[in-house]
């Protein structure tokens, strides 16, 4: 694994910082109504995102993950400034605005989304590390889903596939411990989702995702032998998010007290207690860095602020349309 150093802590204390604060704004305007429809927040989560990238390969390996979805394509090296447009349904969104807050999406940088439909991006994930086979790409896919994801059938489906051709895929759980809003041990008798693994002879287990180191070393090694053309590895990246499943969630279903418990250990917390222990930056640098976080939410929410809406034909422009098809007639009679 390429080694942890000094700048790699610095790295992801500002990255995860940036994406923290990111959201924070888009919640923000959420309640402006600069953001409209749903809108899924990764408080929390960060440290999985930034152990993930430290070990990927990002001029060929490939994201896909589900709605909670906006900070991946700015790790993936998406301009920040056009994630957020997207979300305020602007033209120089990443999807000219007809994504939104669930779709964001990148050709460019290998981020494929972005998907509204719970758990519809494994079979996916699964179909994008088979091209890649197919090609001899040497290229390998993260397949991020959520714990309540892990309920559907069509995951099943996916793994015997991916085991049965050896596909250069990592299967992600993102365990945040309550899907929508039921626990997992309301869903399941084994509350260890990476132990579905154990079904599929493949290697599997559960990775503590509020630490970037544990989560870089579980990815490297999972990365690193899809690589190699030994297939598929499952594993359960156990973390806490500490916003509602989206706005719009009371969160009846857990106490204050207990994500304040969460928050005693967050990853950006932790890393940022590693680089004060270690003299890696001084009081001065670090509160350098947070300005300069603080500027870019600043300069990415005014970019979305003035950008224009896209033209109402672009909604008919990008739908695909076959002009001579056989079951439709446009003639009145």
């Amino acid at each position: 694994m390429k080694k942890i150093t000094k700048a790699t802590y610095l790295k992801w204390y500002e990255d995860m910082l940036f994406w923290r604060k990111f959201e924070d704004k888009l919640a923000q305007v959420y309640i402006q109504q600069k953001v409209r429809g749903f809108l899924h927040l990764y408080n929390g989560q960060e440290a999985i995102l930034a152990g993930s990238l430290h070990v990927m390969d990002l001029t060929k390996d490939k994201m896909i993950t589900a709605y909670r979805n906006h900070v991946q394509p700015i790790g993936m090296g998406v301009d920040p400034k056009r994630v957020m447009a997207e979300l305020y349904g602007k033209k120089t969104g990443t999807s000219q605005g007809l994504g939104g807050s669930m779709h964001i999406f990148s050709k460019e940088h290998r981020f494929y989304g972005g998907h509204g439909i719970v758990g519809g991006q494994i079979p996916l994930g699964a179909g994008l590390a088979f091209a890649d086979k197919y090609f001899k790409r040497e290229a390998v896919t993260l397949t991020f889903f959520g714990d309540g994801a892990a309920r559907q059938g069509s995951l099943h489906e996916t793994l015997t596939m991916a085991v049965k051709w050896n596909l250069p895929v990592v299967f992600c759980v993102e365990n945040n411990g309550y899907a929508m809003g039921t626990s997992v041990a309301r869903t399941a008798k084994n509350t260890e989702i990476w132990k579905l693994g154990l079904g599929y002879d493949m290697p599997c287990g559960p990775v503590d995702a509020m630490n970037p180191v544990k989560v870089a070393e579980a990815m490297d090694e999972a990365i690193s032998r899809a690589r190699r053309g030994d297939g598929p590895t499952f594993l359960e990246l156990k973390t806490y998010r500490y916003r509602g499943h989206s706005m719009s969630d009371a969160q009846l279903y857990r106490t204050k007290d207990e994500v304040a418990e969460y928050q005693k250990i967050d990853p950006i917390t932790q890393v940022l207690d590693i680089i004060k222990e270690k003299k890696y930056a001084t009081d001065k640098e670090i509160k350098v860095i947070d300005q300069r976080v603080k500027d870019l939410v600043a300069e990415c929410e005014k970019f979305a602020d003035e950008s224009d809406y896209p033209d109402k034909n672009v909604m008919y422009d990008t739908v695909y349309e076959q002009e001579d098809y056989p079951f439709l007639s446009h003639k009145v009679e």
